[in-house]
């Protein structure tokens, strides 16, 4: 019997590839040293979406980079699980505080599916996030029984990436989308 595949653990990673070389949009950045770096920082995505009303909205998450998609947990009934359905295409950013900024845009389509009890990336993103005890307590508190999740897997068709040393933004003489 062959074991299921664990979607928790991102896939061993491609060889980098040299930032330099490839412009914006191009799936390839997140293949490179600064794009694997910040997929696996305990920095917060920034998602953002359209709300039912047309307006844009943002929510700061933990995630899980799995090699293919962004995936997060949210719990069932969220203003955003719906949104995200009747329009999945969302951008996201997860960018350090610090000069100079190093940043990685993600615009993708969101795949919502329903989970009775925790979505397995959600709790390895928060081991990761939180860790330690902190972590397992907040974990075994919220699973319940009869909880409900949704995860939202964001499979990326635009990558960006700005060091603002070696890739600098259009505005600044630097790379263009």
């Amino acid at each position: 019997m062959t074991a299921a595949p664990d979607r928790t653990r991102a896939p061993a990673a491609a060889p980098a590839a040299d930032a330099s070389s490839l412009p914006q949009g191009d799936l390839r950045l997140l293949q490179t040293a600064l794009a694997q770096e910040l997929l696996d920082s305990r920095i917060p995505a920034r998602v953002a979406f359209t709300g039912h009303d047309g307006d844009p909205r943002v929510f700061p998450t933990h995630f899980l980079w799995t090699g293919h998609e962004l995936v997060l947990g949210t719990y069932a009934g969220a203003y955003k699980i719906r949104a995200m359905r009747a329009r999945p295409r969302v951008a996201v950013t997860i960018d350090t505080e610090g000069f100079p900024p190093r940043v990685l845009q993600i615009r993708g389509t969101a795949t919502v599916t329903d989970v009775e009890g925790l979505v397995p990336e959600y709790a390895a993103a928060m081991r990761r996030h939180i860790g330690g005890a902190q972590a397992e307590r907040f974990l075994s508190e919220a699973d319940q029984p009869g909880l409900k999740m949704a995860r939202i897997g964001i499979r990326p068709t635009w990558v960006g990436l700005l060091d603002f040393e070696r890739r600098l933004p259009a505005a600044l003489g630097g790379i263009t989308a």
